[in-house]
């Protein structure tokens, strides 16, 4: 056997994997959007299960530069998914968290996209459901911690 063969292997997995992942995340992405983009989805998420934090903080967490995340939490303001505020322990901040309305906008792209994917799930026979199960813990230890 080939020394390089399971090196190419491992390649192949990890482009596959990245591939169908990718694919499978723009597909669900498109289903059950709530008229607001991508980027700015994914910030009202953040504060929704991460609560009040500096708009600094959620541009480094979302991997935006300030002014960036500043023009998405301005339209996030302006649709009445999120409230800033000055940061009483420095003025020079500003405090941003979900509102009522951003919080129900998150839960519902989410409840609509799981019911997405769960009607893909649906079309999978029982084998390759059961390796489906089996995958998630893997999966899982490879997310961020």
């Amino acid at each position: 056997m080939d020394p390089a063969a399971p090196a190419l292997a491992e390649t192949d997995i990890a482009a596959r994997l990245y591939l169908a992942i990718g694919r499978l995340s723009r597909s669900l992405r498109r289903s059950g959007g709530a008229g607001i983009g991508h980027g700015s989805l994914s910030a009202l998420s953040t504060l929704v299960h991460a609560g009040e934090q500096r708009l600094g903080d959620l541009a480094a967490k979302e991997g935006v530069a300030a002014p960036t995340m500043s023009r998405v939490v301005a339209g996030l303001v302006e649709a009445g998914y999120v409230l800033r505020e000055p940061d009483p322990a420095d003025r020079r901040a500003w405090l941003v968290r979900a509102t009522e309305d951003g919080e129900r906008v998150v839960s519902g792209v989410r409840s609509s996209r799981v019911q997405d994917l769960g009607r893909r799930l649906d079309r999978l026979g029982e084998d390759e459901r059961a390796l489906l199960m089996a995958a998630i813990p893997v999966l899982e230890t490879l997310l961020p911690e």
